[in-house]
């Protein structure tokens, strides 16, 4: 097994109230790979947002200002993470709802198996830690007109030009 040691002891995190968490298994089982960039984005927002029972009060004004979301495509990410059960709404409130085992299986793909995709992670565990270092910075994402022209929309992350 590697040791693991602190690349920044000095910024070692510590959990401290209020904060937020998402289970590990929203990686390792493959949630985070089923999930559209706007789910992911809502959910992720969600769970920061709620409180220790997974509850948030939100409006979808203030949902699609902050995460700069059009209200087609809020709506759209907010439905999937109902249908894929990991959220529940009543219409003026949201609850993150306890992970299932896996994704549905109706939504597995090749890259979610049972412990999903190492590239992935790898991945991840990479962006994330030039993000901390401050080595990258968001790009604003394009405007609507942009977007209908793409297949696909993606926020690329930039390096920082000294």
């Amino acid at each position: 097994m590697l040791a693991k040691t602190l690349i920044l002891p000095e910024r070692k995190r510590v959990l401290t109230p209020p904060f937020a968490w998402i289970d590990r298994r929203f990686l390792i089982n493959g949630f985070l790979a089923v999930l559209s960039h706007h789910e992911n984005l809502l959910y992720f927002f969600l769970v920061l947002a709620a409180d220790r029972e997974g509850l948030s009060f939100y409006g979808y004004d203030k949902i699609c200002q902050l995460l700069q979301l059009a209200v087609d495509d809020y709506i759209q990410a907010r439905n999937g993470l109902i249908d894929k059960g990991l959220i529940a709404f009543d219409g003026r409130q949201f609850q993150v709802l306890a992970l299932p085992k896996s994704p549905p299986r109706q939504y597995r793909t090749p890259l979610c198996g049972a412990m999903g995709s190492s590239r992935d992670a790898e991945a991840l565990a990479t962006v994330f830690a030039r993000l901390a270092k401050g080595d990258i910075q968001h790009q604003t994402p394009p405007d609507d007109r942009q977007v209908k022209e793409q297949q696909f929309i993606s926020y690329p992350i930039l390096a920082k030009h000294s």
